[in-house]
């Protein structure tokens, strides 16, 4: 894939050749705001501070525009080493940039497509499977599913997992029940609260990351007869609010991601790794204390 440049990139080249002398490691964070990335950026910073190294956050806010013109700013910065949680669908403009003489990147939470890079992810498939058994377990069949936009890898690992656990369970029209594009809370709510309207609501729902379960809840409060709520990632007070959750450690994925990259400027040049670190369903009230709404059985 070629790329077009211009008469200032030459000028650009040079100093990220520079590189080697920074002490800035640049992060390109999908959402900075969500306290899952924020985590992931706070387990990095401690170990490569601990390194003598500084990180330097960018917030793309999951633009993909924004993430191509935010990667230029931090190379033109001359940063040691680059850490992207990406948006975008592909990655074939890296491969260019690493020819012309870049520092180490490593993808995290979202895999490098059409690159070869170190990555550190979470076990996206396991954790909605998992989520897909409990609820089953329980005896729902009728789930709504409310997810992020459909462009982002973490969102369609976990709908498509959910989904083909439900069914080869016997459900094969989950997604009749399927919403997606609920990327903040606001989107969230509006979606639950039009699936708890249909004549036929679900009887449980999964929502696929944190903002999306805290609008879950909003327009779960105060419902009569709430169904039961599966989210992934843990959420602050979960524990207190009682949400059942598909949990994870993002400060040691931030951890595992700095090691990766710490390594590979120590001098390690083998080829790429991808660490895949595991998720847990913590079951809570949101679910435990739900059976009662389930329909009797035909």
């Amino acid at each position: 894939m070629s790329r077009d440049r211009g008469p200032d990139d030459g000028t650009a080249r040079e100093l990220r050749r520079g590189g080697d002398t920074s002490t800035l490691i640049g992060m390109l964070g999908g959402d900075l705001g969500n306290p899952f990335h924020s985590r992931l950026a706070g387990g990095l910073e401690r170990e490569v501070r601990a390194h003598g190294l500084q990180l330097v956050t960018v917030d793309i806010d999951e633009n993909s525009q924004s993430e191509h013109q935010l990667t230029e700013a931090l190379l033109e910065r001359r940063v040691r080493a680059l850490v992207l949680a990406s948006t975008l669908p592909t990655h074939d403009h890296l491969a260019v940039e690493r020819r012309h003489g870049t520092p180490p990147f490593i993808f995290v939470d979202r895999p490098p497509v059409g690159v070869s890079a170190d990555a550190v992810l979470l076990d996206n498939r396991d954790g909605a499977r998992q989520a897909a058994a409990h609820l089953l377990a329980l005896g729902h069949t009728r789930i709504g599913i409310v997810g992020d936009r459909s462009r982002l890898s973490t969102h369609r690992e976990r709908v498509t997992a959910f989904g083909a656990a439900l069914a080869a369970a016997g459900v094969p029209d989950w997604r009749e029940h399927l919403v997606e594009g609920a990327h903040d809370m606001d989107t969230a709510q509006r979606a639950v609260t039009a699936l708890l309207r249909l004549d036929r609501p679900p009887t449980a729902v999964f929502t696929t990351n944190n903002r999306i379960t805290t609008g879950a809840l909003r327009a779960l409060h105060g419902h009569p007869s709430p169904p039961a709520l599966v989210g992934f990632d843990e959420l602050d007070m979960g524990d207190i609010l009682g949400v059942t959750v598909i949990a994870h450690d993002a400060e040691n994925m931030g951890r595992q991601t700095a090691r990766l990259l710490l390594e590979r400027l120590d001098g390690y040049t083998g080829p790429p790794r991808w660490v895949i670190l595991p998720t847990q369903l913590i079951a809570r009230g949101t679910t435990l204390h739900r059976q009662s709404h389930l329909p009797p059985r035909s």
